[in-house]
């Protein structure tokens, strides 16, 4: 069996560390707690390293195109992995969540997440699980783009750090598991800081 997990994010140093990015950080935290490397590909668009997990063959995925030419890297990816768009596992912000919140889900819309449309658009369905990070919306007078572009508080890049963990552990669940297990398990989960 295979799985591909895709995390959504920026390339590049001005986007490392925002809340935009911890797709990147989830797939990035799965790589280093499993012993795996990422690495740069043109031909993929993407960062990518494999991993196994048990029998499960897992491909890390950071896309190198921009959040919302995402889904050009998964179809890339998955033309060339025996993985299909079923396969997949996508790891994204979702700013109305609350900071430090979950959601796993089996299938289902964009919810205006670009990145992800992108990604429902190449593969011609919403039917793969995803693991929703809740980076919420910052302070109300403040543009969101601002707040999900922007290098967070120190109080809040502690909780989006433990998110970051939570996230990786709702995404092993997913694999292991099962979905339906992962959602019983993570959603309404709450990182602590």
């Amino acid at each position: 069996m295979v799985k591909v997990v895709v995390g959504l994010g920026n390339p590049g140093r001005e986007y490392a560390q925002t809340p935009h990015n911890v797709g990147f950080d989830v797939v990035d935290a799965l790589a280093a707690g499993l012993e795996g490397t990422l690495r740069g590909s043109l031909r993929l668009k993407a960062h990518t390293g494999e991993v196994r997990i048990g029998d499960t063959a897992v491909l890390l995925v950071k896309p190198d195109t921009f959040m919302n030419l995402s889904g050009e890297a998964v179809a890339a990816v998955l033309r060339r992995s025996p993985a299909t768009v079923e396969d997949l596992i996508v790891v994204l912000d979702d700013a109305d969540l609350p900071l430090g919140h979950l959601r796993v889900r089996a299938e289902g819309g964009s919810g205006g997440h670009r990145g992800l449309a992108s990604v429902i658009a190449s593969g011609g369905t919403q039917a793969f699980p995803r693991v929703r990070v809740g980076v919420g919306r910052g302070d109300g007078r403040r543009d969101l783009v601002a707040h999900v572009l922007a290098r967070p508080a120190r109080e809040d890049r502690i909780l989006l750090a433990q998110t970051v963990g939570l996230a990786a552990k709702a995404v092993l669940a997913c694999i292991r598991d099962g979905v339906p297990a992962a959602m019983n398990a993570y959603n309404g989960a709450q990182a602590q800081e």
